[in-house]
């Protein structure tokens, strides 16, 4: 079996991991955090960056450090993974969706002015896959309305948005460090932003909002969702080598890319847009209306064949614990709904060989064309 995703992990890990174990600083005190966090920060140009336990803790942070409280509406796209929406719902915040934009794969712009009310207190914005969402709209209505943005960068590590980076938008911002995305710390997130405020609320509440030099003393509730010095030294080695690994990641995407783009029974996502081009996240594919099988059954196909794939996000309006919850009743966002049913995803990890692609590019065609 061919994984969806194999990390690359020969740079300075090994050298960072044990430099921890001989100090013996490997929980989430340690001077690796530090340097991780000003580092990824200067990255994509930010002031502050707070290190915490996954890319989802770093959006429940972001959150609640910007305010977000019972009965206030955010605006999110309802194709994405769970995360944003729960870091709304856990907070009592009542979620709005918008359906997505076909020819990118993310939100749609266009929709969201449409749902905002008097209510509204911030727009989630989750860049998807390989491009990111195109932001000015949302800048414009964020300062049009007075909207707070969270932006969720997760899975744009090293990418921009007309030449400036993806995290650098929102007034916070988050990113996760899971093994598939471009860095990871094996599990991990980061919250980043310009606001001396939110960064501060941030590190209160990752680490239980203890009080200022009155430890176990506490005037609001927070969580432990620190990150260790081990998980940051495995980051820091990794953020030295970001750009090489955007470099390969496009030369990744661009082989798959020549490979199906005449595929008849597929659609891709572009190559570029007129403000980024594609970081290739995940190399991710669409069946045609016309092809008589779902996503779901190709997938099984392909693991027969040694060959790991992912499903594409299930949105938020189906979610059977929002139904459940009352949310969404009678909505429906058939963009979403197509991409959910129709889209996978296929191996392109950092570790992935020239010769698996090959491999992968050779079942792939085999098996579309052989149910067709």
């Amino acid at each position: 079996m061919i994984p969806v995703n194999t990390p690359l992990l020969d740079g300075n890990e090994k050298k960072y991991l044990m430099e921890c174990i001989d100090t013996g600083w490997i929980s989430s005190e340690g001077p690796f955090i530090k340097k991780f966090e000003e580092l990824f920060s200067q990255k994509v140009q930010r002031k502050y960056g707070i290190a915490v336990a996954n890319g989802s803790a770093a959006l429940e942070i972001a959150a609640k450090a910007i305010g977000i409280k019972t009965g206030d509406e955010v605006i999110l796209p309802s194709f994405t993974i769970i995360s944003p929406a729960a870091a709304i719902t856990n907070l009592g915040a009542v979620p709005v969706l918008v359906d997505s934009d076909f020819s990118t794969w993310n939100m749609d712009v266009e929709q969201i002015e449409t749902k905002i009310t008097s209510k509204t207190k911030a727009i989630v914005v989750v860049h998807i896959y390989g491009l990111p969402v195109d932001m000015d709209k949302v800048l414009y209505l964020a300062q049009k309305y007075n909207l707070k943005i969270i932006e969720d960068a997760a899975e744009m590590h090293g990418q921009n948005y007309k030449g400036k980076p993806c995290g650098s938008f929102g007034d916070v911002s988050t990113f996760s460090f899971y093994p598939n995305k471009h860095i990871t710390t094996g599990e991990g997130g980061m919250i980043v932003t310009n606001d001396e405020t939110i960064a501060e609320k941030s590190r209160n509440y990752r680490n239980l909002c203890f009080l200022p030099h009155k430890r176990f003393v506490h005037d609001e509730i927070g969580w432990n969702y620190r990150m260790t010095n081990l998980q940051a030294a495995l980051g820091l080695a990794q953020l030295e080598r970001l750009d090489e690994f955007v470099v390969k990641k496009r030369k990744m995407g661009a082989f798959y890319q020549k490979n199906f783009e005449n595929n008849p029974y597929i659609e891709l996502s572009p190559i570029e847009t007129s403000y980024a081009q594609s970081i290739y996240w995940v190399f991710g594919m669409i069946l045609k209306d016309t092809y008589p099988h779902d996503a779901e059954f190709i997938m099984k196909k392909l693991a027969e064949v040694g060959v790991g794939t992912r499903p594409f996000f299930y949105p938020m309006h189906l979610q059977p614990v929002y139904q459940k919850m009352g949310w969404f009743e009678g909505e429906t966002y058939p963009v979403a709904e197509r991409m959910a049913n129709r889209g996978f995803y296929i191996p392109s990890g950092l570790g992935l060989q020239e010769s698996e692609m090959e491999e992968i590019v050779e079942k792939v065609t085999s098996i579309l064309k052989t149910f067709a």
